[in-house]
Order: structure tokens, then sequence, then C-alpha cells
């Protein structure tokens, strides 16, 4: 049976070919066990654990294939995804990839506000994004504004150096190779992360579509908390349970030192050192933190 034959029967789900998104990809997809071998050769792999068609692509162009319905899931950008102006639903913030998509100027130019920027060249990847930003700015539609919004698909950041713009809109992560290119930042346009999105009209089961989604978000919630038990003498118990509420609620349980009851919660992972601090601090004891590999919530 050939490969197309195979993808009939199975949910596509479109995912970052290469990079930093990849890579990220892959380490949510291995915590969900959707397994997959995929070959140097083939931008499609076939899950071997459930139902699943993993198409390799562009960043850019993921959000085009799963508003159209060809996946019924896919991650990417939310900057890629209002770049294309495509609607799809966004049901799940991956929390990675976060940067900025910002208005950049020469450092030691006249320039401080965009406002200034009216009718000025603008260069970028996102030309879309920046037409609505200083369309929005100048008050009228996109036809008609005075600013030119120009396309450079790699080395946005030379673009002022070499007089070809006066300002650039990109994405900026740490800012280090904004400032190395003698620009800084004077505005926002977007915030962006990776998102699972997903298509408005999906071809495959709906109680598959809702697995992946548990499952990845179980995989989200493993990565922010951590598991914390601790003993607990119960004239102090109210005040432990404010340091440990739990994402619902902590377990409570009687052991066998009479006036003493163990307690568990889930605990945000940045704050556990604050969080045990304050546990032996209000007389707690025994206190363990454990690492979550996968949950459902």
């Amino acid at each position: 049976m050939d490969l197309v034959n195979h993808l009939e029967d199975r949910l596509l789900f479109a995912i970052p070919k290469k990079g930093r998104l990849y890579n990220k990809c892959v380490e949510i997809l291995n915590g969900s066990d959707i397994k997959f071998h995929r070959s140097q050769r083939l931008d499609i792999a076939l899950s071997t654990s459930l139902p699943i068609a993993l198409i390799f692509l562009p960043a850019a162009d993921i959000p085009m294939f799963v508003g159209e319905g060809k996946c019924d899931l896919g991650i990417t950008g939310l900057d890629q995804v209002r770049e294309a102006d495509i609607d799809v639903d966004l049901p799940i913030d991956l929390q990675f990839g976060s940067c900025k998509l910002q208005v950049q100027v020469p450092a030691n130019g006249p320039y401080t506000d965009p406002k200034q920027l009216v009718g000025k060249t603008i260069v970028s990847s996102f030309t879309n994004l920046a037409s609505k930003y200083f369309a929005d700015l100048e008050g009228v539609p996109e036809s008609q504004m005075t600013t030119k919004v120009r396309y450079v698909g790699g080395s946005v950041e030379a673009s002022c150096a070499l007089g070809v713009a006066d300002a650039i809109v990109d994405l900026v992560e740490s800012g280090e190779t904004m400032r190395a290119a003698g620009l800084t930042d004077i505005a926002t346009v977007l915030d962006t992360s990776a998102h699972l999105i997903q298509s408005k009209n999906p071809k495959s089961d709906g109680e598959l579509i809702e697995t992946i989604k548990s499952r990845i978000e179980g995989v989200m919630t493993a990565q922010r908390y951590v598991f914390c038990t601790y003993n607990a003498p119960r004239t102090n118990l109210q005040q432990l349970l404010q340091v440990t509420p739990g994402r619902k609620a902590p377990t409570i349980q009687d052991i066998a030192d009479e006036g003493w009851v163990a307690v568990s919660a889930m605990i945000e992972r940045n704050k556990k050192g604050s969080i045990m601090d304050e546990l032996k601090k209000n007389g707690a004891t025994d206190i363990l933190v454990f690492e979550i590999s996968n949950c459902r919530v």
C-alpha cells in the first residue's frame, strides 16, 4: 500500500520541519506518547502509537494548511497565524518560542516614536502585520497609507544600515541581534509564542483530536508543576494549605502519628524553593518534591 493510502485514515498534524520549533515540538510529541520515526528523505512520518501522520512543513506554511482543512492540527508561532490572516482555532499556548514582533530603528537615529515613521520606508518579512500596524497609526485603510512597507526574507536587521529602510519590523527574542545591528525597539506589534492550532472544519474524529489536546495539555502541566508532599501538624494545617492550595485542592490523609496529617499538592515549579521554605517555617516536616513526567488535568 502506498503512502497516500496510508494517510487516508489518519489525522494529519503539521509540524515545523526544522529549527528550534521542530526540536521543541518533538519533545512535546514524545511526552504525549505520539511515537514516530522520521526518515531524512521524507517530510511525512506515520505515528506508530496513534492513527496520526505528521507532516513537516515550513512554520509559515502551517496556518494555510490547517486553515484550509488540509491538516486538522498544527504547531506554529502566533506571529505566523496572524501574518497569514487565516481563521483557525488556537486551543493551547505551548509557551515556547516566545518573542516580540517589534518596530526597530537605529539606536543613534532621530526616531523615538512609531508615529514619526509615518510616510517612511519600513522593511519586514511580516509585511501584512507591519502594514496593518502602520495603517492603524495613520488611521486610514492599507490601500491609502503613505508609509511604504517592503518585504525582505532574511537579514532584515541590515536594512537600516544599508539605507534600504528607515525602520524594520522584526522578531526579537533576547535582543542581542538587534543591539549588534545598532538598533533599538520603539514599539511592539505582537507578543508571540508557539501555539497548537486547529482547523475550524476538521476531517478527523473529534475524539482523537480531544485525546491529542488532552495529552499535550498534560505535558504542558507537567512542565509547569512539580508534586509536593509533606507532613503537617493539624494545628498549623490551615496556614500550610494557604501555601500549597494545589491546582484544585490538596490531598490530605491521616497518618499513624496522632495530630499529624500528610498533605500532597501540585506546586509551581519556579516557586518550589520559596514554597518549601515557607512550609518549613510553618511547621511542616518531611517535605519532598517529585518531578511529574505527565498528567491529565
